[in-house]
């Protein structure tokens, strides 16, 4: 059996895990599913699905099992039993954890006879094989390499390196300008609302704003990487003052002020630290500690 169409293993059957049986389901590989909450399994198991009776069943059925699981501990609940079944297997942990946590996750599967990748999926269930999908993975290059037809089925398979904290960290990196930006548009919304401006209206302005901001980012990144922030036009004494007024104006409004303080700090800091007259990125001097 060629790789593409290989039979697969995938446990844990939330939305995310649903929607990756489902994926390879649509491309012609066999895969065995199990989950704890058995109920879980009835709807990919009517589209074609195999359930296993038992975690022990499911990993004997295939070489490649993908896991979509709360965090890892839930791994070592499930798999930790059964580890005598584990040698020869390829475990693909598509869960969210710790990067150090990752890391002592693909050594206690070594210590087993199992090769480990670690996978972040970078998009909602609902677009899971589709256009714009995309996962971040790293660990052996070689067993990620065989396996590459197969997870990419799931979205656009970028592999980072060797070490297998990385992908859990680009994960993490990519989640922390996803959940921010998400409270910075709430938080820009209610203070407009403030003022009875609705959410609808502003919306698309917060759009051109995001949209300027990915502008920047590559001007930005060379700064930081070269560690120079020349500061012949926003630097961090003008952008500081904008961020003691918007707490001010937040203030006024009456909404919560601790993302625009969190913000602000990062001004009074830099500035603290001699960085005034420096462009806005030489916060990163003080954000990276």
């Amino acid at each position: 059996m060629s790789e593409n169409k290989a039979p697969v293993t995938v446990i844990g059957l939330g939305p995310m895990g649903q929607a990756v049986v489902t994926t390879l389901l649509e491309h012609g590989h066999p895969v065995t599913v199990w989950n704890r909450t058995a109920s879980r399994a009835d709807g990919v198991v009517d589209r074609g699905a195999v359930r296993a009776g038992t975690a022990a069943e499911a990993v004997a059925a295939s070489r490649l099992v993908l896991l979509s699981l709360t965090d890892y501990q839930a791994m070592y609940d499930i798999l930790g039993g059964i580890t005598d079944s584990l040698a020869g297997k390829v475990i693909v942990n598509l869960s969210s954890d710790s990067p150090e946590r990752t890391r002592e996750a693909a050594r206690w599967a070594s210590d087993h006879g199992a090769a480990f990748i670690t996978g972040g999926i970078m998009v909602p269930e609902s677009m899971v094989g589709g256009e714009g999908a995309y996962v971040y993975y790293s660990g052996p290059r070689e067993v990620f390499d065989a396996h590459e037809p197969t997870l990419a089925l799931l979205g656009r398979p970028d592999y980072v390196g060797t070490d297998a904290g990385l992908a859990q960290l680009y994960y993490q990196a990519q989640l922390d300008v996803f959940l921010t930006s998400l409270s910075a548009f709430l938080h820009a919304t209610a203070l407009l609302a403030s003022a009875g401006v609705p959410a609808t209206e502003y919306a698309p302005w917060a759009k051109e704003t995001f949209g300027l901001v990915a502008y920047f980012l590559p001007e930005a990144a060379k700064a930081v990487q070269d560690g120079e922030h020349p500061g012949d036009q926003a630097n961090v004494t003008m952008m500081g003052a904008t961020a003691d007024h918007i707490v001010e104006a937040s203030k006024a409004a009456g909404i919560d002020l601790e993302l625009p303080k969190a913000v602000k700090s990062h001004y009074d800091r830099a500035i603290a630290a001699g960085h005034g007259k420096d462009s806005w990125t030489s916060l990163y001097e003080v954000i990276k500690g």
